[in-house]
């Protein structure tokens, strides 16, 4: 298993960076994991920082040396993320529990699978063509997804922040699964929070995507995204991957080589992660109507309650 990745951050015009991201391999697998904490809650950087070190750890437990079953794993990761940020709150008795959007993503044997909740994107990327993107768990695109919206007010609707699945609300979270796509050497796939999708357009990001190795790409992406949102600027983060398979591509000699990963002569039972034990301080269009409208509404309120109390807490 062999590829290049690169992981950047950027608080932009926020006090807080609330993001987080990292990845973790083995010699057969490779888990990349990132969260966006909501910031109209109380410490969502907590959320976030919990999710990533609940969901490494349990791959670092069950990749032995890969995932036997990809979906549940992201499925049951999530859950347990979603547990352990409540008993976060519980052990620290936290006026409000601390929320998180995540999107997470598992190679292994070729094949890509993915998960998210909330807003928080995964893209798929060949050749300067998106392949798979989720689909947002928000209002906007609910109503896009039956056509009453129109995807080009995706950027612009008064809907667009409203968002109705995260990691800590007081419902348990929808989790939505995708993938079992067949990487190709030169693949990308980028995970990356609201900051960097909502600044530049899908055609600009996949432009600027191919248009060097990911070391150079990604910052690349996120600087056009610091630039475009001035200094209102969200927090903007990216981790991204050109999948290598078991060659390298040709063509790909950047001297930033620093970034390249062979897992093959790793130990069967050894693990790598950038995700610390520290403190914590379009595809799926055909599901559109697996989540009940007045369901979505409740959690919609649900949510911006949350976000409404906890921002008067803060004052």
């Amino acid at each position: 298993m062999q590829f290049s990745v690169y992981q950047e951050s950027h608080i932009g015009g926020r006090k807080v960076n609330q993001d987080r991201m990292g990845y973790s391999f083995t010699r057969d697998a490779l888990l990349l994991v990132l969260a966006d904490g909501m910031g109209g809650h109380l410490r969502g950087e907590v959320a976030a920082t919990v999710a990533l070190q609940t969901i490494s750890t349990l791959f670092q437990q069950q990749a032995q040396p890969y995932v036997k079953k990809p979906q549940r794993f992201l499925e049951e990761a999530f859950q347990a993320a979603h547990r352990d940020i409540h008993q976060y709150r519980h052990t620290h008795q936290m006026p409000e529990t601390p929320r998180t959007t995540i999107v997470a993503c598992l190679v292994q044997h070729n094949t890509a699978t993915w998960a998210h909740c909330g807003d928080s994107r995964l893209y798929w990327m060949r050749s300067g063509q998106i392949l798979a993107r989720t689909r947002d768990h928000s209002h906007v695109e609910n109503l896009i997804a039956k056509g009453l919206a129109l995807p080009s007010e995706r950027a612009t609707h008064p809907d667009r922040n409203k968002l109705w699945n995260c990691l800590g609300a007081d419902t348990p979270p929808r989790i939505e699964v995708g993938g079992g796509a067949g990487l190709l050497p030169g693949d990308l796939v980028l995970l990356c929070s609201d900051g960097l999708w909502s600044m530049l357009p899908d055609d600009e990001l996949v432009a600027r995507m191919h248009a060097h190795t990911v070391v150079r790409a990604v910052p690349d992406v996120l600087q056009a995204a610091l630039r475009a949102a001035g200094d209102a600027s969200d927090n903007v983060t990216a981790l991204a991957i050109m999948w290598q398979g078991s060659s390298v591509v040709d063509g790909m000699d950047d001297p930033v080589t620093a970034t390249v990963i062979s897992t093959e002569a790793l130990p069967e039972g050894l693990h790598s992660t950038t995700i610390r034990d520290t403190p914590a301080p379009e595809a799926a269009s055909a599901e559109a109507d697996a989540f009940d409208d007045d369901e979505i509404e409740k959690a919609i309120a649900e949510i911006r309650g949350a976000i409404e109390k906890s921002s008067q807490i803060l004052k």
